[in-house]
């Protein structure tokens, strides 16, 4: 009991695990659609058009705490654009996806050449495999703000976007605005992932989506139960990487990976049986 105790008495871990419980909940909810439309690689994809956000916000002089701003737009409008491809482009949404991803990522390490020496410095390293310890409380609101408006925007769209998802022509049929909605979830997962660098980074980021969405659908019978299981294993998955990463004092954001791994193994051979 102490050792479960012991990490939540430091102000520092309470706010890593508030935020890793919340943007866990929100990439599994997320993940749900992603891995049901086939769409695993667009974490990866809108991950590395982040990388290419920060760094238009170093090259524009802006501060590592306040460079989710600048992220934030940079990736939705990367995801809306390979949403118009996907729509337009007659591709796979791998391949529009990998196109977008390359472009956004070499447009990153160009601006990183570019920026200045006196302008804010940034370690590559946090950058890339995050740095959830270090959540702010600034940071912290901005996790609650982004999981109340994505909630609830999946809360009302729900319905909607699971038939959109299963079966598109016959949504579209009959009256459902599959376009807008497709938008919406690409939107959504840009603005999740952005928040979500913070806490496992741009190496990290899509197994936070992918794997809990992944585990449930080997699992539950219905979307709504896959939902219900992908954000269980995401918050709880999260919680114990962090404890885990604690008393070990390893890498967090690895740490929490690697627990929903295991998790994904275990459901493999429950499945199995």
């Amino acid at each position: 009991m102490n050792a479960l105790l012991e990490p939540l008495q430091v102000a520092f871990m309470q706010r890593a695990m508030i935020a890793g419980a919340v943007v866990g909940g929100l990439c599994a909810m997320i993940g749900v659609f992603v891995v049901q439309r086939g769409l695993s690689f667009i974490g990866d994809g809108l991950a590395h058009a982040a990388f290419g956000g920060i760094a238009l916000g170093l090259l524009l002089g802006v501060s590592l705490e306040r460079m989710t701003w600048v992220a934030l737009p940079f990736t939705v409008l990367i995801a809306l654009g390979i949403g118009y491809v996907l729509r337009r482009g007659n591709l796979r949404g791998d391949v529009a996806t990998g196109v977008f991803s390359a472009v956004s990522f070499a447009l990153g390490v160009l601006l990183l050449g570019l920026r200045s020496t006196d302008g804010p410095q940034v370690n590559v390293e946090t950058v890339l495999f995050g740095s959830i310890l270090a959540i702010s409380p600034d940071d912290l609101i901005t996790v609650g703000v982004v999981g109340v408006v994505t909630s609830l925007l999946m809360a009302f769209t729900w319905t909607k976007l699971a038939y959109a998802t299963f079966d598109p022509e016959l949504a579209a049929l009959s009256g459902v605005k599959v376009a807008a909605l497709d938008y919406m979830l690409l939107a959504l997962t840009a603005v999740v992932i952005v928040v979500a660098v913070k806490t496992v980074g741009i190496a990290l980021v899509s197994s936070f989506v992918v794997i809990p969405a992944a585990t449930a659908k080997m699992v539950g019978r219905s979307i709504g139960r896959v939902a219900l299981l992908a954000i269980a294993i995401g918050v709880i998955g999260s919680s114990i990487g962090l404890m885990l990463s604690y008393h070990a004092d390893v890498a967090s954001g690895a740490t929490i990976i690697l627990t929903l791994g295991a998790v994904f193994g275990l459901s493999l051979l429950f499945r199995k049986k």
